[in-house]
């Protein structure tokens, strides 16, 4: 039987049609310059809303979803490893769309693109700034208009990070699943690995969660995504008709962010311990990575998302130290289910 409905898997969520995300810690690259792709550092904890349902305020209770906990100036990754079958996926910041820079949809569109594709995108670092790169997703309070959603839309209402995933139509899926067994079939004796299956693993390490405790509910402080330097990454462009996805979406989730202290209140737990210093990593000879798939096309950046300004230009200049990683440090890479977790309106 298919599971309909969004859930918790230790710190990974899937959504229905096979999706699966989780959110990496991972370093805050300088906002000059484009480099390479940054390690994980750690999978951020995830937890439902109405969990503490006591504790969070109000307007989380009625849109529902999930909560993580992010430093101010904190950079994060979604990793998509593990989705097991075509999916697309729609990625919002601040219910703006983190590939296309249109609104909020409840519709896929090819021109311009307003998804990502399963498992075909491995991982997502922060909106398409295009020509084979992205400005990483960086942690910033609502109010100065330092998010992506303060600087396309004039106004800062939602914050957070919106997902919403499509199935491929039945007759599609069909055709995909017969191809997968026929494949599957006449491999039978290898040791292999789907074009459909998981993609290259990033590193990444899970949190530990102390006891919860009790606390009153009150407002919260709001954070959003803004974006911080840039690195070579390429969102890749559906070789699929439109026609080839459902027209309505399988699943979606809010996700909530939290400031650490609000986190333990919240639900008692600790929160994950402040960012690595960057500089300190480089130095110890620890990898970053690089990525290409040679099949696929990049989409092209979009004006409302090429003009969003970094982070810094609101917060103040970066004055951690930045320390180059060398060529040899670069890599090359080529379930009981929880809880539903509960939508709501947004």
């Amino acid at each position: 039987m298919t599971d309909d409905a969004v859930r918790i898997d230790g710190n990974t969520l899937r959504l229905p049609g096979g999706v699966r995300i989780r959110f990496i810690r991972t370093l805050r690259l300088p906002e000059t310059g484009t480099h390479e792709l940054p390690p994980g550092l750690g999978e951020f904890p995830v937890r439902r809303v109405e969990d503490h349902a006591d504790t969070v305020p109000a307007e989380w209770r009625a849109r529902g979803g999930v909560m993580l906990p992010v430093y101010l100036r904190e950079a994060m990754w979604l990793s998509f490893a593990g989705s097991t079958e075509p999916a697309a996926l729609q990625v919002g910041v601040g219910k703006v769309c983190a590939v296309s820079g249109k609104p909020w949809s409840s519709l896929l569109t090819q021109d311009p693109q307003n998804y990502v594709v399963l498992p075909r995108q491995p991982w997502l670092d922060g909106i398409n700034s295009g020509k084979g790169t992205v400005r990483q997703f960086v942690a910033v309070p609502l109010g100065l208009g330092a998010t992506v959603e303060g600087q396309v839309t004039g106004e800062e209402v939602w914050g957070g990070v919106q997902l919403q995933s499509f199935r491929l139509n039945d007759a599609e899926l069909a055709k995909w699943r017969e191809r997968e067994r026929r494949r599957t079939v006449s491999t039978r004796s290898v040791t292999s690995v789907s074009a459909y299956g998981a993609p290259p693993p990033a590193p990444g390490a899970a949190m530990a969660a102390a006891p919860a405790s009790a606390a009153r509910p009150r407002s919260a402080p709001a954070m959003g995504l803004g974006v911080g330097g840039s690195m070579r990454q390429e969102v890749y462009r559906d070789e699929r008709s439109r026609g080839a996805w459902a027209r309505e979406p399988v699943g979606r989730v809010f996700v909530h962010l939290v400031t650490p202290p609000e986190w333990r209140r919240i639900t008692g737990e600790a929160p994950p311990p402040s960012p690595v210093d960057r500089a300190a990593y480089t130095r110890a000879g620890l990898p970053w990575f690089e990525y290409y798939d040679d099949t696929a096309q990049d989409i092209a950046p979009t004006d409302s998302l090429s003009s969003v300004r970094p982070v810094g230009e609101w917060l103040g200049d970066d004055h951690e130290p930045w320390q180059e990683p060398s060529p040899h440090q670069v890599k090359q890479l080529g379930d009981a289910p929880g809880k539903p977790v509960e939508d709501g309106d947004w």
